[in-house]
């Protein structure tokens, strides 16, 4: 089942199922307004949900109309908390490589974690906003889960019994505010603005057995101003499944359902070739490019997103299909109006 949250002027949208192929779409009215309810009361409104998306799939809705992206929100248009990890440690090793720094070995061992704004999330087709390129701006391509509740200390395999949705992630930074804000030792805040999503989430059977350990193994497809360059595998190289960023996360504490629980940037590492590394799928995000660069090079050579660029994200199954949407953004002035 798929399911999107339309814009109708408000904070929390209007839910609706979507069909398995992104043609068409239903309002959820009389089952659920908001997509909060849902996860509020899952078990009961799940049923009802999927009559629907059969419905929908077999074209028997009787109100269904043509799906537009662009009229999406996020999914989950706010949300409890956004708890974004670091789960794939290429990434982490390539970023400290290129500043000459070794990992530290607890990174192996517990995922690392931080908490970001949930109160102001986009759509996929929103502008990423910012008041200047000098700011350093930065997509990352993730994935995400949306929660049921969890207990405290739950196991990773427990956790991932709380696992309601998935979606695909924009995870936007502004990576010349970041080393200022780290060396404060509080953590990320202006350098991590509003973060979008895909245009639908999914429940997990719709991936098939592309849903695996807590992964999912299918490809990250990136392109920046039209041109492809990412295509990086999402399951093999996740160092931490969801599982356990989730058991991370419930350590101390209870999550409740609507929380929404990141990846990190999806990364695969480099090979050698011709007696250099390179990157035979791309990268997911500029800092990775720039931090192989000044690995090979001393220096990185290509710049971050300027007012205008394109970034567009997907995720497709085996059948060749959008699973998703695309988020598809431009990078815009605060200004601009």
């Amino acid at each position: 089942m798929k399911l999107a949250t339309y814009k109708d002027g408000s904070r929390d949208g209007q839910l609706v199922v979507v069909s398995r192929d992104l043609t068409t779409a239903h309002y959820a009215t009389g089952i659920a307004d908001r997509m909060q309810q849902v996860l509020d009361d899952w078990n009961f409104m799940l049923p009802q949900l999927q009559d629907l998306s059969h419905d929908l799939h077999h074209g028997k809705a009787r109100h269904a109309f043509a799906f537009d992206p662009r009229m999406c929100m996020a999914p989950l248009p706010r949300a409890h908390q956004w708890a974004d990890g670091s789960a794939y440690m290429n990434h982490v090793e390539l970023v400290r490589a290129s500043r000459q720094s070794q990992v530290p070995d607890n990174y192996y061992t517990e995922p690392l974690m931080y908490q970001g704004g949930s109160d102001d999330f986009m759509g996929p087709c929103d502008d990423i906003v910012c008041p200047s390129e000098a700011y350093g701006i930065d997509f990352e391509a993730e994935l995400a889960v949306i929660t049921g509740d969890v207990p405290m200390q739950a196991k990773p395999e427990q956790a991932l019994e709380g696992v309601r949705l998935l979606m695909l992630v924009n995870d936007v930074s502004l990576r010349h505010l970041v080393a200022d804000e780290l060396a404060k030792g509080f953590g990320f805040f202006q350098s991590k603005p509003a973060t979008a999503f895909s245009p639908v989430a999914v429940t997990l059977d719709e991936l098939g057995d592309a849903w695996s350990g807590g992964r999912v193994h299918l490809s990250m497809l990136v392109s920046w101003n039209g041109r492809q360059v990412g295509r990086c595998d999402a399951g093999p190289e996740m160092t931490f499944h969801f599982g356990q960023l989730m058991a991370h996360m419930c350590k101390t504490r209870n999550v409740r359902a609507g929380s929404i629980v990141g990846s990190g940037t999806v990364s695969n590492k480099a090979v050698e070739r011709d007696g250099q590394k390179d990157w035979p799928k791309g990268f997911s995000c500029i800092a990775e490019k720039r931090a192989m660069e000044t690995i090979l090079d001393g220096q990185p050579h290509t710049d971050f997103m300027k007012f205008g660029d394109t970034v567009r994200i997907e995720m497709k199954g085996k059948d060749g299909q959008s699973v998703f949407g695309a988020i598809d953004q431009k990078v815009a002035p605060l200004n601009a109006a």
